[in-house]
């Protein structure tokens, strides 16, 4: 596998080098086209306008300006509404139709052509005959039949001057908007700069009418609904207050309303005080367990006493009575008398502390039951709050829908009203508010044609559109055109080019012997010292030559090649082994009484058989009598052993043979000899053709020596200053 070439920009000059009468060929006609298409057209002139659009979104009866969003919807719904034929006809009534009608459509003073006055005189002649014969008369009895009065055909009206301007405005006109704005272009194009001025400016005007006119439609329309609706509401509003009034007045409930109201809130608030009341007696009840529990002596260690300040207080007493005794006893003895009045003190002071703890356990007893019969009566006021909300429940539910079918129907009326006198006010409130920033001016230069635009466009479209083409015709040609074609998809060397010149003799092999400095001659000279060079010990002594199809050239090119290596000083013999088209004795103009085929046959000697010393070095074996049989003449072993002696006897055998497409003789001489060259026509054998060829010589494992390329066009290739340049440069 043959990695793929990478394309380089060289390859693409060479195909804009190589189609480049194709390219200049479509530029020149391309821009010649736009050129008279521009420069004939009749010039239009455009006058544009520009309006300023907004959305109305004031309140009613205030002015205050507020921030639109850009809304494309709302865009182009004014686009359309400025396009739509009510505005299109409002402008064109606004511009005097008689008068726009002549200045767009003038009369054409024509003077009568020789053949419209022969065609009105024979007219008139045939009018006069019918009429003196009486044809007329008779078809419009027939086709009437007897009505006096029949029904006109309304369809054949023929429209007025109005309609047609205004289908012609309608189809010039364009509305544009500005980017990043609120504004639109309206814009007409005329052939007559003034109309197109006055017609954008008539357009600006006929929109805002328009726009008015609508409002004021729908302003009409929505105050009578409105005041229809607003008498519904009204009877609706009336009956409900009515109904209201009475069920009042059967229930007795006139002051219902306080009580609902003053009910859930005294509700809300026995519930935090039993709430309140709950934790105080749950607190006292915790205390009051304490100490009902602890023992007298004990009583002290509850915090609930112990902060008592009557019980603190003797505490601080029966302390300085200790203090006391303690001092009193440093001075006397046990049973003094101070000694004695002292300890009484003390013992009194701790039986009044007793009985203060009895005091305070008391009344924290007197404390928990108030608590308790606090959240009693408490829970008994909630039950019967309670029982009063539950009695006044369906009263006041009843009440409550009565009441709000009221208060709805209030709403409803009074807001049908306010609308009512805010429409009243604001009848004539756009919803859409239109400032014209800009009139249309009269336009000086014409907007059409845009002469440099086009030409420039002309040119580029040429340029371009020329280059495309010319590399879609390079990827419609699968032929064979260089050498790189061959060496990169056949991986099969190139040994020559045989270059296309003009103005040479059309007998190539005539004008090789004749001229050995030309052009052709050097490029066979070219291919002899390829194929010398193409084996690293020692050049191919044997070479058949052929081709893929007739006509590429391949017996010419043998010719030329066995008359150039003879020219070097090599001994060379020619074989012309095609007997079914044989063409070298032509080349030469030798006799073909005798020749291979009648050698191979048995009928001729080698001697009889050969022309000796045609050219100097060169003796030709021509093909002799066409035989019945050529494909078993080639393959008898006779054909081997001339080619082994002509091997050791000439320093080249070349072996002329027919093209592979048709017969298979040069799969069967190709392993007979050293090598094999296929000519190819350069232009013409395609790349499928040229690849069936070489896979068939593959196939049998033939020695390929290389690929002749005939018929090749440096020039037109693209390839001039890589082939042959010297040889042209020479020569001119």
């Amino acid at each position: 596998m043959i990695a793929e070439k990478e394309i380089h920009l060289r390859d693409y000059l060479r195909v804009v080098r190589k189609r480049k009468w194709a390219i200049v060929s479509f530029f020149v006609l391309t821009v010649l086209i736009v050129v008279i298409a521009t420069f004939t057209k009749t010039p239009e002139y455009y006058a544009g306008t520009k309006v300023m659009i907004e959305r109305n979104t004031a309140g009613a009866l205030t002015s205050t300006y507020s921030y639109t969003p850009y809304d494309p919807e709302f865009i182009e719904t004014q686009n359309q509404l400025i396009m739509s034929s009510s505005v299109v006809e409002k402008a064109v009534e606004a511009l005097d139709p008689e008068k726009l009608y002549a200045v767009m459509f003038p009369e054409k003073q024509e003077k009568p052509s020789y053949l419209s006055m022969v065609s009105a005189w024979v007219k008139d002649q045939v009018t006069a005959i019918k009429t003196m014969m009486g044809i007329d008369a008779l078809l419009a009895g027939d086709a009437v039949s007897g009505v006096e009065n029949p029904m006109p055909d309304v369809y054949a009206v023929p429209p007025t001057k109005a309609d047609i301007l205004a289908s012609v405005v309608k189809k010039n006109i364009s509305v544009t908007p500005v980017q990043n704005s609120r504004i639109l272009q309206i814009g007409f194009l005329s052939k007559n700069p003034a109309v197109a001025m006055n017609v954008a400016n008539a357009l600006s005007q006929a929109y805002t009418d328009e726009l008015i006119d609508m409002q004021m439609s729908v302003s009409g329309y929505s105050i009578g609904w409105m005041t229809q609706k607003a008498e519904v509401q009204r009877k609706k509003l009336e009956e409900s207050e009515k109904k209201l009034h009475q069920y009042k007045k059967d229930h007795d409930i006139v002051t219902i309303e306080d009580r609902v109201t003053v009910l859930p809130e005294r509700m809300s608030d026995i519930s935090r005080q039993l709430t309140a009341a709950e934790t105080t007696r749950k607190e006292l009840s915790a205390i009051y367990n304490q100490v009902r529990n602890v023992k007298k002596e004990n009583l002290e260690t509850i915090p609930a006493v112990a902060e008592s300040v009557s019980v603190e207080f003797i505490n601080q007493k029966i302390l300085a009575a200790e203090q006391k005794i303690s001092e009193l006893s440093k001075k006397y003895g046990a049973k003094h008398p101070r000694m004695i009045s002292a300890q009484n003190e003390l013992k009194g002071l701790k039986d009044s502390k007793y009985e203060e703890l009895e005091k305070v356990v008391q009344t924290i007893r007197n404390e928990f039951q108030l608590a308790q019969a606090h959240e009693l009566s408490l829970k008994a006021a909630l039950d019967t709050t309670r029982f009063e909300a539950e009695q006044l429940g369906e009263k006041s539910i009843q009440l409550g829908m009565l009441q709000r079918k009221v208060d709805t129907n209030r709403y409803l009326y009074d807001a049908l009203v306010k609308k009512m006198e805010e429409r009243d006010i604001t009848e004539r409130n756009q919803s859409v508010n239109v400032w014209v920033i800009e009139e249309a001016k009269l336009p000086v230069n014409p907007a059409k044609p845009n002469k440099k635009r086009n030409i420039l466009l002309g040119i580029i479209l040429g340029l371009f559109g020329g280059i495309g083409l010319a590399f879609f015709f390079e990827y419609l040609d699968n032929t064979i055109k260089t050498p790189e074609d061959v060496e990169e998809k056949f991986d099969v060397p190139v040994i020559t080019t045989i270059d296309l010149v003009k103005g040479k003799k059309p007998d190539l092999v005539q004008d090789m012997m004749e001229d050995s400095t030309s052009l052709m001659a050097e490029s066979f000279k070219g291919m002899r010292t390829a194929i010398f060079l193409s084996a690293a010990d020692t050049p191919p002594k044997s070479l058949i030559i052929t081709s893929v199809t007739p006509g590429e050239g391949k017996s010419s090119v043998t010719a030329c090649l066995a008359i150039s290596i003879a020219q070097a000083g090599k001994k060379v013999l020619l074989i012309d082994a095609d007997m079914r088209r044989p063409t070298q004795y032509r080349h030469f103009l030798l006799d073909n009484s005798a020749g291979l085929s009648s050698y191979l046959a048995g009928v001729s000697d080698l001697e009889t058989s050969m022309h000796q010393s045609v050219l100097e070095n060169l003796d030709i074996m021509t093909s002799g009598p066409v035989p019945p049989n050529p494909s078993e003449l080639l393959s008898s072993k006779n054909l081997s052993l001339l080619l082994s002696d002509a091997v050791n006897t000439y320093d080249m055998v070349l072996v002329d043979t027919p093209p592979l497409a048709s017969v298979t003789d040069p799969v069967i001489l190709s392993r007979q000899v050293a090598g094999v060259i296929l000519v190819t026509w350069a232009g013409k054998t395609t790349h499928e053709m040229l690849g069936k060829g070489i896979k068939q010589l593959k196939e049998v494992d033939a020695p390929m020596t290389g690929v002749v390329l005939n018929y090749f066009n440096a020039r037109k290739s693209g390839y001039y200053y890589n082939y042959g340049d010297y040889y042209y440069a020479s020569t001119s």
